[in-house]
């Protein structure tokens, strides 16, 4: 049970693997804009009690292995992460909003994969 999150009234390991692509799937994830995305994905997990195990920003899209508390759906995770980075770094960064018109940074959708904590013989 080493791996098992433990909050007050539950025990957990739900680790999710997300894909998601810009829209267009666009190259502008990189230098200070893939920065940027980093910290506030690193925020918007942190304020939700998501615990990042591995994330990797490329140039067009972006792979989060997280673990997700059962009061949060998936849905509203992805969506919240979306979100919030797509209304941040569209109006940090003009030049990046001028290449996304219609404030969407990201493409509609998303990959979600729930990682299996044991292997079932």
């Amino acid at each position: 049970m080493k791996n098992y999150r433990k909050p007050s009234h539950s025990v957990y390991d739900l680790k999710y693997h997300f894909v998601w692509v810009t829209k267009y799937r666009k190259p502008v994830l990189f230098g200070n804009v893939g920065t940027r995305l980093r910290d506030l994905i690193r925020e918007i997990c942190k304020s939700m009690d998501i615990e990042i195990i591995k994330g990797h920003v490329s140039k067009d899209h972006v792979h989060l292995f997280v673990s997700i508390p059962p009061y949060h759906s998936v849905s509203q995770v992805i969506g919240r992460i979306k979100g919030k980075t797509s209304r941040k770094l569209l109006s940090e960064n003009r030049q990046l909003a001028k290449k996304f018109w219609g404030r969407h940074l990201w493409a509609r959708g998303y990959t979600p994969r729930l990682t299996p904590a044991t292997r079932i013989m």
